[in-house]
Protein backbone atom coordinates (compact mmCIF):
# COMPACT_ATOMS: atom_id res chain seq x y z
CA UNK A 1 0.00 0.00 0.00
CA UNK A 2 1.26 3.41 -1.56
CA UNK A 3 0.56 6.18 1.65
CA UNK A 4 2.71 8.47 0.14
CA UNK A 5 5.84 8.09 2.74
CA UNK A 6 8.43 8.73 0.04
CA UNK A 7 6.50 11.24 -2.36
CA UNK A 8 8.58 13.82 -1.04
CA UNK A 9 11.73 12.20 -1.83
CA UNK A 10 13.80 12.12 -5.43
CA UNK A 11 14.65 9.21 -6.92
CA UNK A 12 18.44 8.39 -6.72
CA UNK A 13 20.18 6.41 -9.59
CA UNK A 14 23.14 4.29 -9.55
CA UNK A 15 25.09 6.98 -10.70
CA UNK A 16 24.74 8.84 -7.93
CA UNK A 17 25.30 6.21 -5.56
CA UNK A 18 28.53 5.76 -6.92
CA UNK A 19 29.24 9.13 -6.95
CA UNK A 20 28.59 9.71 -3.22
CA UNK A 21 30.66 6.67 -2.32
CA UNK A 22 33.24 7.87 -4.37
CA UNK A 23 33.27 11.48 -2.73
CA UNK A 24 33.12 10.03 0.81
CA UNK A 25 36.24 7.40 -0.16
CA UNK A 26 38.46 10.75 -0.04
CA UNK A 27 40.61 10.02 -3.03
CA UNK A 28 40.50 5.79 -2.48
CA UNK A 29 40.06 4.46 -5.83
CA UNK A 30 36.44 2.60 -5.78
CA UNK A 31 36.76 -0.41 -7.79
CA UNK A 32 40.09 -1.45 -5.58
CA UNK A 33 38.80 -0.22 -1.94
CA UNK A 34 35.22 -1.72 -2.41
CA UNK A 35 34.75 -4.15 -5.23
CA UNK A 36 36.25 -7.80 -4.96
CA UNK A 37 36.35 -10.60 -6.90
CA UNK A 38 34.93 -14.27 -5.65
CA UNK A 39 36.95 -17.48 -6.64
CA UNK A 40 34.17 -17.47 -9.52
CA UNK A 41 35.86 -14.75 -11.16
CA UNK A 42 32.71 -12.42 -10.00
CA UNK A 43 33.22 -8.95 -9.19
CA UNK A 44 31.02 -8.32 -6.02
CA UNK A 45 29.92 -4.99 -5.76
CA UNK A 46 29.67 -2.30 -2.47
CA UNK A 47 25.87 -1.87 -3.59
CA UNK A 48 23.60 -3.09 -6.21
CA UNK A 49 20.67 -1.13 -7.78
CA UNK A 50 17.38 -1.29 -9.87
CA UNK A 51 19.79 0.09 -12.78
CA UNK A 52 21.39 -2.80 -12.94
CA UNK A 53 19.01 -4.62 -15.06
CA UNK A 54 17.74 -3.65 -17.99
CA UNK A 55 14.68 -5.96 -17.20
CA UNK A 56 13.71 -6.81 -13.42
CA UNK A 57 13.83 -10.27 -13.24
CA UNK A 58 10.95 -12.64 -13.55
CA UNK A 59 9.48 -14.15 -10.29
CA UNK A 60 10.88 -17.84 -9.09
CA UNK A 61 8.42 -20.35 -9.18
CA UNK A 62 9.47 -22.35 -5.82
CA UNK A 63 8.18 -22.68 -2.66
CA UNK A 64 10.28 -21.87 0.65
CA UNK A 65 7.09 -22.78 2.20
CA UNK A 66 7.17 -26.74 0.93
CA UNK A 67 11.20 -27.73 1.96
CA UNK A 68 10.71 -31.03 3.83
CA UNK A 69 13.03 -32.29 6.74
CA UNK A 70 14.87 -35.21 5.42
CA UNK A 71 16.62 -38.03 7.88
CA UNK A 72 19.15 -40.38 6.47
CA UNK A 73 19.77 -43.92 7.61
CA UNK A 74 22.11 -46.23 6.50
CA UNK A 75 20.16 -49.76 6.40
CA UNK A 76 22.73 -52.30 7.81
CA UNK A 77 20.19 -54.25 9.76
CA UNK A 78 16.46 -53.92 8.35
CA UNK A 79 14.73 -53.88 11.71
CA UNK A 80 16.50 -51.15 13.29
CA UNK A 81 16.67 -48.90 10.70
CA UNK A 82 13.07 -49.36 10.33
CA UNK A 83 13.03 -48.34 13.95
CA UNK A 84 14.92 -45.84 13.69
CA UNK A 85 12.85 -44.01 10.62
CA UNK A 86 9.76 -44.36 12.97
CA UNK A 87 11.54 -42.74 15.78
CA UNK A 88 12.94 -40.01 13.30
CA UNK A 89 9.49 -39.20 12.13
CA UNK A 90 8.16 -38.68 15.45
CA UNK A 91 10.17 -36.46 16.24
CA UNK A 92 9.87 -34.33 13.31
CA UNK A 93 11.78 -35.51 10.35
CA UNK A 94 9.19 -35.62 7.24
CA UNK A 95 11.14 -37.77 4.52
CA UNK A 96 13.17 -40.74 4.89
CA UNK A 97 16.28 -41.43 2.90
CA UNK A 98 17.44 -44.83 2.91
CA UNK A 99 20.94 -45.94 1.77
CA UNK A 100 20.61 -49.63 0.53
CA UNK A 101 24.28 -51.34 0.23
CA UNK A 102 22.83 -54.77 -1.22
CA UNK A 103 19.55 -56.57 -2.80
CA UNK A 104 19.39 -58.74 0.50
CA UNK A 105 17.26 -55.44 2.24
CA UNK A 106 13.65 -56.24 2.64
CA UNK A 107 12.04 -53.07 1.21
CA UNK A 108 8.93 -54.56 2.31
CA UNK A 109 10.05 -54.89 6.24
CA UNK A 110 12.06 -51.72 5.91
CA UNK A 111 9.09 -49.54 5.04
CA UNK A 112 6.47 -51.08 7.76
CA UNK A 113 4.17 -48.91 9.79
CA UNK A 114 5.29 -46.19 7.65
CA UNK A 115 2.91 -43.90 6.29
CA UNK A 116 4.12 -44.09 2.71
CA UNK A 117 1.30 -41.53 1.73
CA UNK A 118 2.17 -38.78 3.85
CA UNK A 119 6.32 -39.61 4.13
CA UNK A 120 8.07 -39.18 1.39
CA UNK A 121 11.11 -42.47 1.07
CA UNK A 122 13.95 -42.29 -0.66
CA UNK A 123 15.72 -44.99 -1.80
CA UNK A 124 19.60 -44.56 -2.68
CA UNK A 125 20.53 -47.71 -4.41
CA UNK A 126 24.56 -48.87 -4.12
CA UNK A 127 24.09 -51.15 -6.92
CA UNK A 128 22.31 -52.20 -10.18
CA UNK A 129 19.66 -54.64 -10.25
CA UNK A 130 16.47 -54.51 -11.77
CA UNK A 131 14.60 -57.11 -10.45
CA UNK A 132 15.14 -55.49 -7.42
CA UNK A 133 13.98 -51.74 -8.47
CA UNK A 134 10.79 -53.59 -10.01
CA UNK A 135 9.71 -55.33 -7.30
CA UNK A 136 9.85 -51.96 -5.17
CA UNK A 137 6.92 -50.51 -7.53
CA UNK A 138 4.70 -53.22 -6.54
CA UNK A 139 4.43 -52.36 -2.60
CA UNK A 140 1.59 -50.34 -1.59
CA UNK A 141 2.19 -46.12 -1.30
CA UNK A 142 4.22 -46.97 -4.21
CA UNK A 143 3.45 -43.40 -5.70
CA UNK A 144 5.63 -41.69 -2.81
CA UNK A 145 8.88 -43.99 -2.89
CA UNK A 146 11.70 -42.96 -5.24
CA UNK A 147 14.69 -44.76 -6.01
CA UNK A 148 18.14 -43.13 -7.02
CA UNK A 149 20.99 -45.15 -9.07
CA UNK A 150 23.33 -42.43 -10.14
CA UNK A 151 26.22 -44.48 -12.39
CA UNK A 152 28.25 -41.78 -13.66
CA UNK A 153 28.36 -40.46 -10.18
CA UNK A 154 29.67 -43.79 -9.42
CA UNK A 155 32.26 -43.67 -11.72
CA UNK A 156 33.48 -40.27 -10.78
CA UNK A 157 33.51 -40.81 -6.79
CA UNK A 158 35.09 -44.48 -7.21
CA UNK A 159 36.73 -44.55 -10.80
CA UNK A 160 34.85 -47.63 -11.92
CA UNK A 161 31.63 -48.26 -13.64
CA UNK A 162 28.95 -50.54 -11.20
CA UNK A 163 30.24 -53.83 -14.06
CA UNK A 164 30.75 -51.76 -17.32
CA UNK A 165 29.36 -48.80 -19.74
CA UNK A 166 26.86 -50.98 -21.77
CA UNK A 167 25.68 -52.76 -19.04
CA UNK A 168 25.32 -50.11 -16.54
CA UNK A 169 23.66 -48.04 -19.32
CA UNK A 170 21.63 -50.76 -20.18
CA UNK A 171 19.96 -51.15 -16.87
CA UNK A 172 20.00 -47.71 -16.16
CA UNK A 173 17.83 -47.19 -18.95
CA UNK A 174 15.25 -49.89 -17.61
CA UNK A 175 15.64 -48.21 -13.88
CA UNK A 176 14.50 -44.88 -14.66
CA UNK A 177 11.60 -46.06 -16.91
CA UNK A 178 10.78 -48.11 -13.74
CA UNK A 179 10.95 -45.22 -11.77
CA UNK A 180 9.80 -42.49 -13.74
CA UNK A 181 13.02 -40.52 -11.83
CA UNK A 182 16.77 -39.88 -12.22
CA UNK A 183 19.32 -38.51 -9.75
CA UNK A 184 22.44 -36.52 -10.28
CA UNK A 185 24.85 -36.71 -7.27
CA UNK A 186 26.46 -33.23 -7.85
CA UNK A 187 27.66 -32.84 -3.79
CA UNK A 188 30.57 -34.88 -4.73
CA UNK A 189 31.92 -32.29 -6.68
CA UNK A 190 31.60 -29.77 -4.23
CA UNK A 191 32.83 -31.73 -1.60
CA UNK A 192 36.09 -32.26 -3.64
CA UNK A 193 36.45 -28.03 -3.79
CA UNK A 194 34.93 -27.59 -6.81
CA UNK A 195 34.04 -23.87 -7.39
CA UNK A 196 30.49 -23.14 -7.91
CA UNK A 197 30.65 -22.32 -11.43
CA UNK A 198 31.94 -25.40 -11.78
CA UNK A 199 29.50 -27.22 -9.75
CA UNK A 200 26.67 -26.59 -11.82
CA UNK A 201 28.57 -26.55 -15.01
CA UNK A 202 29.31 -30.39 -14.05
CA UNK A 203 26.09 -31.13 -12.59
CA UNK A 204 23.87 -30.32 -16.00
CA UNK A 205 26.80 -31.75 -18.29
CA UNK A 206 26.57 -35.13 -15.72
CA UNK A 207 22.28 -34.94 -16.41
CA UNK A 208 23.38 -34.07 -20.12
CA UNK A 209 24.78 -37.36 -20.31
CA UNK A 210 21.49 -39.55 -19.24
CA UNK A 211 19.49 -37.14 -21.62
CA UNK A 212 21.94 -38.14 -24.45
CA UNK A 213 21.34 -41.69 -23.83
CA UNK A 214 17.82 -41.67 -23.44
CA UNK A 215 16.93 -39.04 -26.23
CA UNK A 216 13.15 -39.52 -27.02
CA UNK A 217 12.70 -42.40 -25.10
CA UNK A 218 12.54 -40.40 -21.53
CA UNK A 219 9.14 -40.36 -20.26
CA UNK A 220 7.83 -36.35 -20.44
CA UNK A 221 7.40 -36.70 -16.35
CA UNK A 222 10.20 -37.89 -15.47
CA UNK A 223 11.33 -36.04 -12.34
CA UNK A 224 15.38 -35.38 -11.87
CA UNK A 225 16.48 -34.82 -8.69
CA UNK A 226 19.98 -32.84 -8.23
CA UNK A 227 21.37 -33.75 -4.69
CA UNK A 228 23.51 -30.75 -3.85
CA UNK A 229 26.57 -29.52 -1.74
CA UNK A 230 26.06 -26.29 0.29
CA UNK A 231 28.89 -24.25 1.83
CA UNK A 232 28.81 -21.04 4.27
CA UNK A 233 29.24 -18.45 1.35
CA UNK A 234 25.68 -17.13 2.32
CA UNK A 235 23.92 -15.06 -0.50
CA UNK A 236 26.36 -16.75 -2.99
CA UNK A 237 24.77 -20.26 -2.24
CA UNK A 238 21.44 -19.26 -2.30
CA UNK A 239 22.00 -17.85 -5.85
CA UNK A 240 23.98 -20.96 -6.61
CA UNK A 241 20.48 -22.82 -6.10
CA UNK A 242 18.60 -20.32 -8.09
CA UNK A 243 20.79 -20.74 -10.56
CA UNK A 244 20.94 -24.63 -10.99
CA UNK A 245 17.09 -24.01 -11.99
CA UNK A 246 17.36 -21.66 -14.04
CA UNK A 247 20.06 -23.98 -16.00
CA UNK A 248 17.74 -26.98 -15.80
CA UNK A 249 14.93 -25.28 -16.95
CA UNK A 250 16.99 -24.49 -20.25
CA UNK A 251 18.43 -27.77 -20.75
CA UNK A 252 15.23 -29.74 -20.33
CA UNK A 253 13.48 -27.22 -22.52
CA UNK A 254 15.91 -28.63 -25.06
CA UNK A 255 14.77 -32.34 -24.73
CA UNK A 256 10.61 -31.64 -23.78
CA UNK A 257 11.08 -33.11 -20.58
CA UNK A 258 9.69 -31.77 -17.23
CA UNK A 259 11.16 -28.32 -16.19
CA UNK A 260 10.49 -28.46 -12.65
CA UNK A 261 13.74 -30.44 -10.90
CA UNK A 262 14.10 -31.83 -7.07
CA UNK A 263 16.75 -30.32 -5.36
CA UNK A 264 17.74 -31.90 -2.23
CA UNK A 265 20.85 -30.36 -0.53
CA UNK A 266 22.66 -31.70 2.39
CA UNK A 267 25.16 -29.27 3.88
CA UNK A 268 29.16 -29.61 2.60
CA UNK A 269 31.88 -31.65 5.10
CA UNK A 270 34.59 -29.74 2.82
CA UNK A 271 34.48 -26.75 5.92
CA UNK A 272 33.98 -28.90 8.72
CA UNK A 273 36.43 -29.46 11.42
CA UNK A 274 37.67 -31.76 14.19
CA UNK A 275 38.58 -29.52 16.31
CA UNK A 276 36.09 -26.96 18.42
CA UNK A 277 33.33 -29.32 16.53
CA UNK A 278 30.67 -27.03 17.93
CA UNK A 279 31.33 -25.00 15.36
CA UNK A 280 30.22 -27.10 13.18
CA UNK A 281 26.45 -26.15 14.46
CA UNK A 282 26.78 -22.49 13.28
CA UNK A 283 28.22 -23.73 9.49
CA UNK A 284 25.59 -25.91 9.15
CA UNK A 285 22.87 -23.48 10.41
CA UNK A 286 23.28 -20.67 7.32
CA UNK A 287 24.02 -23.31 5.21
CA UNK A 288 20.63 -24.96 5.70
CA UNK A 289 19.32 -20.97 5.98
CA UNK A 290 20.58 -20.75 2.13
CA UNK A 291 18.99 -24.13 0.94
CA UNK A 292 15.62 -23.22 1.96
CA UNK A 293 16.37 -19.02 1.16
CA UNK A 294 17.57 -20.72 -2.29
CA UNK A 295 14.77 -23.03 -2.87
CA UNK A 296 15.71 -26.77 -1.81
CA UNK A 297 12.94 -29.32 -1.93
CA UNK A 298 14.57 -31.64 0.56
CA UNK A 299 17.04 -30.60 3.83
CA UNK A 300 19.13 -33.21 5.29
CA UNK A 301 21.25 -31.65 7.97
CA UNK A 302 24.55 -32.96 8.46
CA UNK A 303 25.32 -33.76 12.51
CA UNK A 304 28.24 -31.71 13.44
CA UNK A 305 29.84 -34.90 14.72
CA UNK A 306 29.67 -36.64 11.11
CA UNK A 307 32.89 -36.58 10.32
CA UNK A 308 34.36 -37.94 13.69
CA UNK A 309 31.84 -40.14 15.15
CA UNK A 310 29.65 -43.11 14.54
CA UNK A 311 25.98 -42.46 13.63
CA UNK A 312 24.36 -41.96 16.88
CA UNK A 313 21.04 -40.80 18.18
CA UNK A 314 22.44 -37.44 19.83
CA UNK A 315 24.20 -36.23 16.62
CA UNK A 316 20.91 -36.89 14.16
CA UNK A 317 18.57 -35.34 16.94
CA UNK A 318 20.31 -31.68 16.72
CA UNK A 319 20.86 -32.17 13.00
CA UNK A 320 16.90 -32.17 13.23
CA UNK A 321 16.04 -30.17 15.48
CA UNK A 322 18.57 -27.28 13.97
CA UNK A 323 16.07 -27.74 11.14
CA UNK A 324 12.80 -27.73 13.15
CA UNK A 325 13.88 -24.48 14.75
CA UNK A 326 14.36 -22.78 11.56
CA UNK A 327 10.81 -24.25 10.10
CA UNK A 328 8.66 -23.61 13.32
CA UNK A 329 10.30 -21.22 15.43
CA UNK A 330 12.28 -19.00 12.76
CA UNK A 331 9.35 -19.07 10.23
CA UNK A 332 11.56 -20.03 7.72
CA UNK A 333 8.50 -21.86 5.86
CA UNK A 334 6.43 -18.82 5.70
CA UNK A 335 7.23 -16.72 2.81
CA UNK A 336 7.55 -18.24 -0.82
CA UNK A 337 10.78 -16.81 -3.19
CA UNK A 338 11.74 -14.45 -0.02
CA UNK A 339 15.11 -14.04 -2.67
CA UNK A 340 12.55 -12.88 -4.94
CA UNK A 341 13.81 -9.09 -6.27
CA UNK A 342 16.86 -8.85 -4.17
CA UNK A 343 18.75 -6.49 -6.63
CA UNK A 344 22.31 -8.81 -5.05
CA UNK A 345 20.76 -11.92 -5.17
CA UNK A 346 19.03 -11.26 -8.55
CA UNK A 347 22.67 -10.47 -9.81
CA UNK A 348 24.59 -13.05 -8.77
CA UNK A 349 22.07 -15.67 -9.43
CA UNK A 350 22.69 -14.16 -13.49
CA UNK A 351 26.20 -13.84 -13.10
CA UNK A 352 26.77 -17.80 -11.87
CA UNK A 353 24.06 -19.09 -13.92
CA UNK A 354 25.62 -17.08 -17.01
CA UNK A 355 29.50 -18.37 -16.76
CA UNK A 356 27.93 -21.96 -15.47
CA UNK A 357 26.16 -22.19 -19.09
CA UNK A 358 29.43 -20.63 -21.06
CA UNK A 359 31.80 -23.68 -19.11
CA UNK A 360 28.81 -26.54 -20.12
CA UNK A 361 28.86 -25.42 -23.78
CA UNK A 362 32.61 -25.75 -23.47
CA UNK A 363 32.37 -29.30 -22.00
CA UNK A 364 30.16 -30.45 -24.34
CA UNK A 365 32.06 -29.18 -27.20
CA UNK A 366 35.12 -31.05 -26.03
CA UNK A 367 33.25 -34.36 -25.96
CA UNK A 368 30.88 -34.04 -23.25
CA UNK A 369 31.74 -35.12 -19.30
CA UNK A 370 32.18 -38.38 -20.02
CA UNK A 371 34.89 -37.99 -22.50
CA UNK A 372 36.41 -35.11 -20.00
CA UNK A 373 36.30 -37.32 -16.70
CA UNK A 374 38.10 -40.29 -19.07
CA UNK A 375 40.58 -37.73 -19.69
CA UNK A 376 41.00 -36.78 -16.20
CA UNK A 377 40.19 -32.89 -17.16
CA UNK A 378 37.19 -32.58 -15.45
CA UNK A 379 39.56 -33.66 -11.90
CA UNK A 380 42.57 -31.40 -12.84
CA UNK A 381 40.21 -28.69 -12.99
CA UNK A 382 38.32 -29.35 -9.72
CA UNK A 383 42.03 -30.05 -8.07
CA UNK A 384 43.47 -26.53 -9.16
CA UNK A 385 40.02 -25.08 -7.75
CA UNK A 386 40.14 -27.17 -4.59
CA UNK A 387 44.17 -25.96 -4.27
CA UNK A 388 43.34 -22.25 -4.87
CA UNK A 389 40.96 -22.43 -1.46
CA UNK A 390 43.14 -24.73 0.22
CA UNK A 391 46.25 -22.00 -0.36
CA UNK A 392 43.35 -19.08 0.78
CA UNK A 393 42.58 -21.06 4.25
CA UNK A 394 46.57 -22.05 4.46
CA UNK A 395 47.06 -18.19 4.55
CA UNK A 396 44.40 -17.26 6.68
CA UNK A 397 42.27 -15.70 3.59
CA UNK A 398 40.09 -17.95 4.33
CA UNK A 399 38.42 -18.51 7.62
CA UNK A 400 37.76 -21.51 10.27
CA UNK A 401 36.68 -20.39 13.37
CA UNK A 402 38.35 -22.93 16.13
CA UNK A 403 41.05 -24.12 13.94
CA UNK A 404 43.57 -21.53 11.70
CA UNK A 405 41.81 -18.73 13.64
CA UNK A 406 41.07 -18.39 17.71
CA UNK A 407 42.07 -22.25 17.91
CA UNK A 408 41.93 -23.53 21.44
CA UNK A 409 45.43 -25.22 22.35
CA UNK A 410 44.18 -27.10 25.13
CA UNK A 411 41.35 -28.77 22.97
CA UNK A 412 41.94 -32.50 22.48
CA UNK A 413 40.28 -35.06 20.28
CA UNK A 414 42.93 -38.26 19.95
CA UNK A 415 40.52 -40.31 22.09
CA UNK A 416 37.46 -39.19 20.50
CA UNK A 417 37.84 -40.63 17.13
CA UNK A 418 35.68 -43.53 15.79
CA UNK A 419 35.75 -42.86 12.74
CA UNK A 420 38.73 -42.06 10.51
CA UNK A 421 37.95 -37.92 9.67
CA UNK A 422 40.92 -38.01 7.00
CA UNK A 423 40.98 -39.09 3.07
CA UNK A 424 41.16 -42.63 3.25
CA UNK A 425 43.98 -43.85 0.64
CA UNK A 426 43.26 -47.15 -0.67
CA UNK A 427 45.53 -48.06 -3.87
CA UNK A 428 43.60 -50.38 -6.66
CA UNK A 429 43.29 -50.45 -10.46
CA UNK A 430 40.24 -47.83 -11.58
CA UNK A 431 39.34 -47.11 -15.49
CA UNK A 432 39.57 -43.32 -14.80
CA UNK A 433 40.81 -41.21 -11.66
CA UNK A 434 38.21 -40.60 -8.92
CA UNK A 435 37.24 -37.41 -7.69
CA UNK A 436 38.22 -37.29 -3.89
CA UNK A 437 36.55 -35.28 -1.47
CA UNK A 438 38.48 -33.71 1.20
CA UNK A 439 38.27 -30.56 4.14
CA UNK A 440 39.58 -28.06 4.15
CA UNK A 441 41.36 -28.71 7.52
CA UNK A 442 42.96 -32.06 7.26
CA UNK A 443 46.27 -31.24 7.47
CA UNK A 444 46.04 -28.77 10.36
CA UNK A 445 44.26 -31.14 11.89
CA UNK A 446 46.70 -34.39 11.99
CA UNK A 447 49.22 -32.39 12.94
CA UNK A 448 47.75 -31.43 15.79
CA UNK A 449 46.57 -34.92 16.87
CA UNK A 450 50.18 -36.09 16.43
CA UNK A 451 51.24 -33.87 19.13
CA UNK A 452 48.61 -34.72 20.97
CA UNK A 453 49.86 -38.21 20.91
CA UNK A 454 53.39 -37.32 21.43
CA UNK A 455 52.49 -35.15 24.30
CA UNK A 456 50.48 -38.34 25.89
CA UNK A 457 53.89 -40.68 25.34
CA UNK A 458 55.88 -38.03 26.95
CA UNK A 459 53.93 -37.72 29.63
Amino acid sequence: MNNGLFDDFDEVSAKQWKQKIQFDLNGAEYNHALIWNSNEDIAVKPFYHADDFDILPEPSNTKASAWRIAQSIFVAHVEKSNTTAIDSIKRGAESIHFIIPSEAISIENLIKNIDTETIPIHLDLQFLSVDFVKNIYTLPGKNNITTSFDIIGNLAKSGNWFNNLNDDFSKFEILADTSKSITINADLYQNAGANMVQQLAYALAHANEYLNQFKTNLHENTTVTFNVSVGSNYFFEIAKLRALRLLWNTLAAEYAINPECQIKVTPTKRNKTLYDFNTNMLRTTTECMSAILGGANTIENLPYDAIYHKTNEFGDRIARNQLLILKHESYFNKVNNPADGAYYIETLTQQIAEKALELFKDIETQGGFLKQLKYGTIQRKIRESAQKEQEQFNNGELILLGTNKYSNPTDTMAKRLEIYPFVKTNPRKTLIEPIIEKRLSEQIEQTRLKNENKNEINF
